[in-house]
């Protein structure tokens, strides 16, 4: 993987150097910035924002909702126990199982997709600067054309990068 990246001291300046690599024609989703701690106020936080977490996980839960209510209706029904009056299915004991399945049908599809999304199952090593964990702002672009080459780094030194690196 190469890369090139500017370490910024604050979000402003971070900020000017993503305004300046979108102006050097980088797509807002080849652009990389990493933070130590989360900058709310700044543009470039509501770039990636949406995730379908919510929506995998909800379709997880119902998955292990209905697998579980076939399962212990359909157990029940292929081996009737005649318990006095009682029904053969009985709602109340399967309520448990129900539950059970149906959180883990949720928890293991938003752990799977937080594992996706979050690219801990990438080959190559992510791009990153030990500097963040300082405090600094990395504004970088992964696998740059080198007829793009120039126009990225003056962007990246024109936001006012302390440090300009190549990986």
């Amino acid at each position: 993987m190469s890369a090139v990246y500017g370490l910024y001291s604050d979000g402003d300046a971070a900020q000017r150097a993503v305004n300046g690599l979108r102006a050097a024609g980088i797509a807002p989703g080849a652009i990389t910035v990493i933070t130590g701690e989360p900058l709310e106020h700044q543009e470039f936080f509501e770039e990636n924002k949406t995730t379908w977490i919510w929506y995998i996980a909800s379709f997880g839960g119902l998955a292990g909702l209905l697998a579980s209510t076939w399962l212990t209706r359909m157990t029940e029904l292929a081996w009737p126990l005649q318990t006095g009056n009682m029904p053969i299915v009985a709602w109340w004991p399967n309520l448990i199982v129900i539950f059970e399945m149906t959180m883990l049908g949720a928890i293991l599809s938003a752990v799977g997709t937080l594992i996706v999304t979050a690219g801990l199952m990438r080959k190559g090593p992510p791009l990153y600067d030990p500097a963040v964990t300082d405090g600094k702002i990395l504004v970088g672009v992964q696998n740059p054309s080198a007829a793009n080459l120039p126009a990225l780094e003056r962007a990246l030194v024109a936001g006012g990068a302390g440090e300009l690196k190549r990986s």
